[in-house]
């Protein structure tokens, strides 16, 4: 055997060894096989888990793929997850321009979702002129069918007057359909609603509902509503006579300009 072919032999570099399949929960085996199958609801799922998930590495390049099968048969949802790729720059470009498209697509094909993140860049002038007519008839379109975040900032158009004269009631009335429909800033503002009428204890139980899944913002607002309670005097079950201005309610956008 000639010296030459030993050479070669073993200066080849060595193969890299297989990586071991992974083993997925059987309930995520089977979305993985659905969206296989063509399951369009099961290609978001795994689009998702491929974002973000304990069971598979995170690999958003090929979420995108998903999404991008299912936007392509005018499944919304999926149209609302490539405008959210793009909001956030996952596996591409960040670029509010593109995620525009999408969410425009996905409110299009009547998906919830992506007409409320279509107002949100619409409300703040991302990858847009800011609109807020515009931004009121998405946000009231998806509130009227039944979008609880919807709701919270559809309130904030009639608490504040924006593009539409105020309306206190029909505000305090979105707040808490916005809270019992599961949105945590409804719970929050709600609550702060409920603080105005001295009614404590129902506002604790809506501040309780909104905290396992409150943002910062939202936590510090509950913070320092709960301290101004706990710094009034010891009081009977009536109201204080004249209780801490509450701290004005919040969402997820500023205010727009005057």
């Amino acid at each position: 055997m000639s010296r030459s072919f030993l050479s070669r032999l073993f200066s080849r570099k060595r193969r890299k060894a297989p990586t071991p399949p992974i083993i997925l929960p059987e309930s995520v085996q089977a979305i993985y096989e659905r969206a296989c199958r063509g399951h369009h609801l099961d290609q978001v799922l795994w689009g998702k888990a491929l974002l973000k998930s304990s069971f598979v590495p995170p690999d958003h390049e090929q979420a995108l793929i998903w999404f991008t099968m299912a936007a392509n048969a005018g499944y919304g949802p999926a149209s609302n997850m490539l405008g959210r790729c793009h909001h956030f720059g996952w596996g591409v470009p960040k670029s509010f321009e593109q995620a525009a498209i999408y969410y425009a697509q996905a409110a299009e094909q009547n998906d919830e979702w992506g007409r409320y993140n279509l107002g949100i860049l619409t409300l703040r002038g991302l990858g847009m002129p800011q609109n807020l007519p515009r931004a009121f008839s998405l946000f009231a379109k998806a509130a009227q069918n039944g979008h609880a975040k919807s709701m919270n900032i559809l309130a904030r158009f009639y608490e504040e007057g924006w593009t539409v004269p105020p309306d206190p009631e029909r505000a305090r009335a979105l707040y808490r359909a916005s809270a019992e429909g599961g949105d945590y800033r409804g719970c929050h503002n709600h609550a702060t609603v409920l603080t105005q009428k001295g009614a404590w204890q129902e506002a604790l139980h809506w501040w309780t509902q909104a905290q396992p899944h409150a943002t910062s913002d939202i936590l510090l607002a509950m913070e320092r509503s709960l301290s101004a309670l706990i710094a009034l005097p010891p009081r009977s079950t009536t109201p204080p006579e004249h209780p801490p201005p509450p701290p004005t309610c919040l969402d997820a956008t500023p205010p727009p300009p005057a």
